[in-house]
C-alpha cells in the first residue's frame, strides 16, 4: 500500500464527501420543498379568510343600510309624533276656551237662578 493507495483513499473520501453534501443538499432542496408547499397551503387559507372577511364585511354593510333605512323611519314617525303633540296642544287650547265659555253660562245660570229664588223669596210670580 503505498502512494497510490493513499491516492485511492484520499479520492474515494473526497468521493464520499461530494455524495454527503450532495444527500446533505437534496434534504435541504426537499425540506425547502416542503415548507414551500406548507407557505402555499397557508397563503390559500389566508385567501378563502379574507373571502370570509369580505363576505362578513358585506352583511354588515347590509345591516348598515338596513338601520340607517330604520332610522329615517324612526325620524319620520318622530316628525308625525311631533306634529299630533302640536295638534292636541290646540285641542286643549280650545277646551280651555270652551271650559271658560261654559263656566260663564254657568255663572250666568246661577245668576238666573238667584234672581229667580229672590223673586219667589218674596212671593212675587213669576
Amino acid at each position: 500500500m503505498g502512494r497510490t493507495g493513499l491516492e485511492d483513499a484520499l479520492q474515494r473520501l473526497d468521493n464520499l464527501t461530494h455524495e454527503e453534501a450532495r444527500m446533505a443538499t437534496a434534504q435541504v432542496l426537499k425540506a425547502t420543498h416542503t415548507v414551500d408547499e406548507r407557505v402555499r397551503g397557508v397563503a390559500a387559507m389566508v385567501i378563502g379568510v379574507d373571502d370570509r372577511v369580505a363576505k362578513v364585511e358585506d352583511a354588515v354593510t347590509s345591516v348598515k343600510d338596513k338601520v340607517t333605512g330604520v332610522d329615517e323611519r324612526v325620524a319620520g314617525v318622530d316628525n308625525r309624533v311631533a306634529d299630533v303633540e302640536s295638534r292636541v296642544r290646540g285641542i286643549d287650547d280650545t277646551v280651555a276656551s270652551i271650559d271658560k265659555s261654559v263656566k260663564a253660562v254657568d255663572d250666568k245660570v246661577a245668576q238666573v237662578i238667584d234672581g229667580i229664588q229672590a223673586i219667589l223669596s218674596r212671593g212675587e210670580s213669576i
